[in-house]
């Protein structure tokens, strides 16, 4: 039986019921894919990853170890070559890709969709196809050389694709980075961009080499001889693995091989490789992407993708970290009813009867559909900055909200990921321990999602002082408007009065706690005040948590009257009463539980005079 348990249903709705997306499909830049097309892709797709070899390959891509040769090459267990090859034969590599490129044309919202069942199904084997969407991105960077000698082949070829940022000694610190690069030659009539020698050890490089892919192109950042300091220094290269002759065929090795494979607490089927460049004696020739120097820009294009994949991947594998620990509660006979637990004759019941384990369940269940919820919207936000493409100004507006999202998705979802699943381990209890279960494994394999494309405290940053600060909280407003417009919408009588008085001041202590940190911000600015913008550090990742939350009680507020009204209607089979009255839970339990701690982190914040910097170091 496959350990993953996918939530099918709970993606239609939010795509469908909620947001709409058939209203567009089959039409302008999503023509190529209507609400048919889309729930056939979803549903096939939905069955390869939880009956297929990829699925089967979870266990033993985690118990095999990887290996390295002499040369450089590394050699993954058999079973996840296996998924890999099957995923590619049946074409899902190109589901997220451009139509002018062979792929299907599905919109943002289809492919996340499709990115949550390869990610539940199996996490570390979705990293592996990566390939595909370096193509898409040196199809929008690159040269007309790059594109026909690169791109092309990493999708018709299945060619594994990387982005190599981190060195030993810059790891956050993108602009410490030493690697260098030398100029050899200008872009020639080939078009491949003019030739540098790279130079350097990149570390923390996921799926550098495996078996499966004939050639690897790797999007390495490197400084250029004479350029400046800092992350504005920086240019991109494309460095293939294997040379590629004009004629497509593959050449001999280039200087650039893995030399080192990490040992990891989870997500060991990923090659997390250190790869040295230019260091033995074979030149590593890499080419200038789009024959210009702007590399963080460009590789910027890449990370945004990895984050938003990084909060699909922890959401994904809450769910069916919690939909293994349901499944469990139902069956699993423990104790008496707690209201009959003094009589020692009374019958022993499911633990799913059982109040604290109810208590598990609902905040597991809540968390992992509100972040669902959250990674689907952001999906709805890139939909509607293709569908605007044509009006520059709400073009700019909805990347601009996509891009506040962003760092919401990557870490919130990763760092509730990682804490829930220990929830759904709680329930499952001492046998959720063993490798029985899947549990153990889906903790090892998630915790790195709050680590890797920049920390949870890199994301607060991010969104404090790039996506508010830089456009005076305009689209911050944007999504508060959106969300008080819901607080306002109850009548008389309303049903979902408690969720939305909630929500209302969540909302209000959301705002106040933002308005401590950009106090504390502009105190620093002077020169005796610096040490002001410490207090701003020390409650900036809560902040993002608090928007984090306000965003999902509001989405979870939107389905619920969706739900609400499906109710209302009647005429229901038992099973979608039951998931319609779910999704009212969800909400009100979202709404009473989690966002009356919106609050508790205002206070905190207000209160913090910056005591724990004045800390002497020996105190710790």
């Amino acid at each position: 039986m496959s350990h993953f348990k996918s939530n099918l249903r709970d993606i239609e709705f939010n795509l469908f019921e909620v947001l709409g997306i058939d209203e567009y499909l089959g039409t302008g830049p999503f023509s190529a894919v209507d609400a048919e097309q889309a729930q056939m892709l979803l549903s096939e797709l939905e069955r390869f990853t939880r009956e297929s070899i990829w699925a089967e390959s979870f266990t033993p891509a985690d118990r095999t170890p990887l290996e390295l040769s002499p040369e450089g090459d590394v050699t993954i267990p058999e079973e996840l070559d296996q998924a890999l090859r099957a995923f590619y034969d049946a074409g899902w590599h190109l589901m997220p890709l451009p139509e002018h490129l062979g792929g299907y044309g599905s919109p943002p919202t289809v492919r996340w969709a499709g990115m949550e069942l390869q990610l539940g199904g199996h996490a570390t084997a979705a990293l592996w196809p990566i390939g595909a969407l370096m193509a898409t991105i040196i199809d929008e960077i690159g040269t007309d050389g790059q594109k026909r000698r690169f791109a092309e082949p990493m999708i018709d070829e299945c060619w594994g694709g990387t982005m190599v940022l981190t060195e030993p000694d810059a790891g956050s610190d993108v602009g410490a980075g030493v690697a260098k690069a030398v100029r050899v030659e200008d872009n020639g009539d080939d078009d491949l961009g003019s030739v540098y020698h790279l130079e350097g050890v990149k570390r923390f490089i996921t799926s550098a080499d495996a078996q499966t892919h004939d050639n690897t192109v790797h999007l390495v950042l490197a400084r250029p001889e004479g350029a400046g300091p800092g992350t504005k220094g920086l240019s991109l290269f494309l460095v293939p693995k294997r040379h590629v002759e004009a004629d497509g065929s593959l050449g001999e090795r280039n200087g650039i091989r893995v030399s080192n494979l990490e040992k990891k607490m989870g997500i060991k089927g990923s090659a997390t490789c250190e790869l040295t460049m230019g260091l033995d004696g074979e030149p590593c020739v890499g080419y200038l992407a789009g024959d210009v120097h702007d590399g963080i820009r460009q590789m910027f294009l890449v990370i945004e993708y990895a984050r938003m994949m990084i909060g699909t991947k922890a959401m994904a594998t809450l769910s069916t970290g919690y939909l293994n620990a349901l499944e469990y509660a139902k069956v699993r006979v423990q104790g008496a009813d707690l209201a009959q637990m003094a009589d020692k004759t009374a019958p022993k019941v499911e633990i799913i009867k059982h109040p604290d384990v109810r208590r598990l369940l609902m905040d597991q269940k809540a968390h992992a559909e509100g972040m669902r919820a959250l990674v689907l919207y952001g999906g709805w936000v890139q939909d509607q900055a293709a569908l605007h493409a044509d009006d520059a100004e709400q073009h700019a507006a909805w990347l601009a909200r996509e891009d506040l999202l962003l760092p919401l998705i990557k870490g919130y979802c990763s760092e509730k990921g990682y804490e829930l699943l220990a929830l759904s381990l709680q329930t499952i209890g001492g046998s959720g321990f063993t490798q029985d279960y899947p549990i153990e494994q889906y903790i090892r394999d998630t915790k790195i999602d709050t680590l890797y494309e920049g920390t949870t405290a890199i994301q607060a940053l991010d969104l404090l002082f790039r996506k508010i600060v830089r456009d005076n909280g305009a689209t911050l407003s944007w999504f508060a408007n959106q969300a008080g417009e819901l607080v306002k919408a109850g009548g008389d009588d309303d049903p979902l009065a408690t969720e939305r008085a909630r929500l209302g001041a969540a909302l209000e202590h959301t705002q106040g706690h933002l308005e401590v940190l950009i106090t504390h911000a502009m105190n620093a600015m002077g020169e005796d005040t610096r040490s002001e913008i410490y207090k701003t550090g020390l409650n900036s990742t809560e902040f993002l948590y608090s928007l984090a939350e306000t965003v999902i009680g509001w989405l979870l507020l939107r389905q619920a009257e969706v739900a609400r009204a499906r109710l209302d209607e009647g005429g229901l089979r038992d099973d979608d009463r039951e998931f319609y009255e779910g999704k009212l839970a969800s909400a009100r339990w979202f709404a009473t539980t989690v966002l009356p701690k919106v609050e508790l982190r205002r206070r905190k914040a207000e209160d913090d005079d910056g005591w724990l910097m004045e800390l002497p170091e020996g105190a710790f």
